[in-house]
């Protein structure tokens, strides 16, 4: 028998806690206090709770909203845009849901079981609507060819790591140094 789907104020609850979660997670990291949240989004803890028993699933779920606005917005891009620049659009929106994650990568090394291989999941994830981009710039010439998708969104997850007093600004200025760098240039031998 197949899950109902909830009710239009169930639904609302749970909009609003994942809208409020990515805001306080972007904020105070994902360690954020549960409190903070629900007031975040306007409902009490108990609703939080009912919705998200664990802070790891609520975690989860924001990891897995995000994921799925990364792999949506791909096809649009690759539509209304010139090769390289839907590749530099979606890598930019991707490098704001991973750098606006601060504690996420402690989170996804805790030992904490429901973490276990989250990472690798994403990346397994996201790569295909990612590498449709990729494939497409690399044929347009605009991007160099020995670049793979896993060690380019593995590359801008680690650039994405904050260093003290730096946030998302920051990330993206190390990002487009690095897609500046895949460029391919024609007058020079590889």
């Amino acid at each position: 028998m197949a899950a109902r789907p909830p009710r239009a104020d169930a639904q609302r609850n749970i909009d609003a806690l994942l809208s409020a979660a990515r805001t306080v997670f972007a904020r105070d990291g994902v360690d954020a206090h549960v409190k903070a949240i629900a007031a975040e989004a306007g409902v009490g803890v108990a609703t939080l709770y009912r919705h998200f028993p664990k802070r790891s699933d609520l975690v989860l779920a924001v990891l897995s909203h995000e994921v799925d606005e990364c792999i949506a917005i791909a096809p649009a891009l690759s539509e209304s845009f010139p090769p390289r620049m839907a590749l530099a659009k979606w890598v930019d929106r991707y490098t704001e849901f991973v750098a606006t994650k601060r504690g996420l990568a402690a989170a996804l090394h805790s030992g904490d079981p429901t973490f276990e291989g989250l990472g690798t999941r994403l990346l397994q994830r996201l790569e295909p609507a990612f590498a449709g981009l990729l494939d497409a710039a690399r044929a347009s010439g605009e991007i160099r060819p020995d670049i793979s998708a896993d060690d380019l969104l593995r590359a801008v997850a680690h650039l994405c790591v904050p260093g003290p007093d730096e946030g998302v600004a920051f990330s993206r200025r190390m990002v487009n140094l690095l897609l500046d760098g895949l460029e391919q240039r024609h007058d020079q031998e590889r």
